[in-house]
């Protein structure tokens, strides 16, 4: 009997319990699932962005349309977003012809965003419309790379809306 029992004995320790094989394994494991979660938290915080201001440009065409003027600030949006989380910072600016929504990225690792609500003739989306009739459309601009920088604002020229230098436009 005691010889049995050695051997059995024997017979595991030459075929090692698979705890070597199991830690690899882990290992393997963990450097190809790790850059994936990394990279979908950095996606989710950057979509983050993409949704307040691509919001931010939607209640600045509801605020014209209400009031016949573009908001000033954030606040004045009345849609209840912060104006600074975690990783961007968010803020407006106004001309008479157009309302700039920022995205700004406090992190070198994410990409600004900027949208403009432009005034433009009705007759441009409905041939219909009254010569004076305006209504407002808009675009949303994503930064060309990541970083801290305040990207260009879009322009609306020759009835043609376009985003600035160094971002390109963002399609949801």
């Amino acid at each position: 009997m005691t010889n049995n029992k050695e051997s059995i004995v024997r017979n595991a320790a030459s075929r090692g319990c698979g705890c070597l094989l199991l830690i690899a394994g882990i290992g393997v494991m963990n450097g190809i699932a790790l850059p994936f979660y990394l990279n979908n938290t950095n996606r989710s915080k950057q979509s983050e962005a993409k949704q307040y201001v691509g919001s931010m440009n939607k209640a600045q065409q509801a605020h014209f349309a209400e009031k016949s003027a573009f908001a000033t600030s954030v606040n004045a949006l009345e849609i209840g977003i912060k104006t600074e989380t975690t990783n961007f910072k968010y803020s407006v600016r106004t001309t008479k012809k157009a309302g700039f929504n920022y995205g700004l990225s406090k992190e070198k690792d994410f990409k600004s965003y900027v949208g403009g609500v432009f005034l433009v003739p009705a007759k441009n989306f409905d041939p219909n419309a009254a010569k004076e009739e305006i209504t407002t459309t808009f675009i949303l601009c994503q930064a060309d790379s990541p970083g801290t920088i305040k990207p260009a604002e879009p322009t609306y020229e020759n009835g043609k809306i376009a985003c600035g230098k160094g971002t390109k436009e963002w399609q949801n």
